[in-house]
This record gives structure tokens, C-alpha cells and sequence, in this order.
């Protein structure tokens, strides 16, 4: 039940990871103990409100219900991002007790920058420091949801660390994306592409372009998180270079299972 996938990076590396992931999705309060993050956001944010292990050690049943308290005393929901391979029978029979259960799985893949700025000429794409209306109009545009885009353009508008691309044409946006620069690593969020422009290439120019960004910051390592079920967006970031280093589950009460968080 329990599945193992090991970890591509030793322990610093999945540290630098988790610390640049919040740093990109900037949530109103961070509390730390040792060994975990405990962020808190009000928007339906999963990786801005889900405490995350530092390192992939196993995990410890006092520590999960220290966190719970941690949560609960701030009247607060308590979600926990659990990697798989952590979780021993008698932990993941605990947290059933609890009432929580594992949801959808996400991938942690991570990509030398060399792989992305092969896949389109990096000024195909359009970057600005600060969010604009044309790139937050993808994510509110006819096929998508509209809560869900105005949740990724608050989430993705306030990270001081972030950068934004977009590719248009004739004045309208067909996709749009955001990389962070922080802990030594371009980490990649919010890409999306209108319906209509599908299967263009697009998102390429927008890794492309977002990886030239980093290498001019002399980074050149970037990491991304992608639903396990997206096989589309896989076979891209194949292409690009990039492997599978862990993957995760939100763990929430089985009463909040319904409503699935936006992924940024």
C-alpha cells in the first residue's frame, strides 16, 4: 500500500526543494519545527497550506499529532504533504484513525537547464518582472475554471522571487507560466494553455524562455511538480530532461477529500 519511489537527491537538495517551493507560493504564515515547513494560506492552495517534511526520513507518529495540534490551536485545517516511501503500515494505519486519507499524487521532477533551452528559441516567449493583465488573462479565460484562475493569478502575483512568461499573438495571450529563482533552483509553476492553442508547442517557449531567465541568474537547475494523472504535461517535460525525484500525496480529513486544491 505503501509505495516506495527513492529519492532522487540526498538530503540538502529535498530541503533547498520544499524551501524554494513556499518561496514561490509565498503563504501568509510559515511556521517552522524541526524538520518540517507548516505553512498556512487562506486561498485553496494545496503546497501553501500542507506541513512537508525537510528531509525523507520515516515518519513519526508524535510528530504528524504535534503538527495536527499546531494547526488545530490556530482553528486552522491541518494537511499534510506526505512522500511516498515514508509512510510505514502502522503511521498510514494512524492517520486513517485520525481521519485523514491520501489523495491525488504529485510528481517532483527536477531537469538541468541545458534540457529546456533546447526546446524553442528562449525569446519566444515574453518575460516580465511584475504580473500582467495580459498573462493573468490565460488563466481566466473560456474552458477554465474561473475560480480556480483567479486563485493561481492572486497565488502566483505575490512571490517577490517570481518571474512571468506568456506568449501571445494579436494582442491575446495563449500561455502563460511563472518561474521562481531561490535556493539555488528555477522552480516552474502555474503553466497553462488555452484550449484552443493546444499541441502549438507553446509551453515550450515558455520553458525555454523561463530557463534562459535562469541561466542568466547562473542557476541551472530547475524543478517542477506535475500531477501524476497528466500524462500530457509529462511526455513534455520528458522531452525537456526531466525524471521523477519523489512523489507525494496530500493527506487531509476524508470530509475535505471532495474539493481538490489548486496546484501551483
Amino acid at each position: 500500500m505503501w509505495g516506495t519511489i527513492p529519492a532522487m537527491h540526498p538530503f540538502p537538495d529535498i530541503e533547498s526543494i520544499e524551501r524554494a517551493t513556499l518561496d514561490a507560493v509565498c503563504p501568509a504564515e510559515v511556521h517552522e519545527i524541526p524538520g518540517w515547513l507548516l505553512p498556512y494560506d487562506p486561498l485553496p492552495v494545496g503546497r501553501a497550506q500542507s506541513a512537508v517534511p525537510l528531509a525523507h526520513t520515516p515518519l513519526s507518529l508524535p510528530v504528524l499529532q504535534q503538527i495536527e495540534a499546531h494547526y488545530q490551536r490556530r482553528h486552522r485545517p491541518t494537511v499534510f504533504r506526505l512522500p511516498e516511501g515514508l509512510i510505514s503500515p502502522e503511521v498510514g494505519d494512524a492517520l486513517h484513525a485520525m481521519g485523514y486519507a491520501g489523495q491525488h499524487g504529485v510528481l517532483v521532477q527536477v531537469a538541468e537547464l541545458a534540457g529546456l533551452l533546447g526546446l524553442a528559441p528562449p525569446d519566444a516567449a515574453t518575460l516580465s518582472a511584475a504580473p500582467s493583465a495580459l498573462w493573468a488573462s490565460v488563466y481566466t479565460a473560456d474552458g477554465f475554471d474561473p475560480v480556480d484562475g483567479a486563485h493561481r493569478v492572486q497565488l502566483l502575483s505575490r512571490s517577490r522571487h517570481v518571474v512571468y512568461a506568456c506568449v501571445s499573438e494579436g494582442g491575446q495571450a495563449l500561455a502563460a507560466g511563472t518561474g521562481s529563482i531561490s535556493q539555488g533552483w528555477l522552480s516552474i509553476h502555474g503553466m497553462r494553455t488555452l484550449p484552443s492553442a493546444q499541441g502549438r508547442g507553446l509551453a515550450s517557449r515558455i520553458l525555454a524562455g523561463l530557463a534562459a531567465h535562469a541561466a542568466a541568474q547562473g542557476v541551472h537547475r530547475v524543478f517542477l511538480q506535475v500531477e501524476d494523472d497528466n500524462v500530457v504535461a509529462q511526455g513534455l517535460y520528458r522531452k525537456a530532461g526531466f525524471s521523477t525525484a519523489w512523489r507525494y500525496h496530500y493527506w487531509r480529513r476524508t470530509g475535505t477529500c471532495g474539493q481538490r486544491a489548486t496546484a501551483c
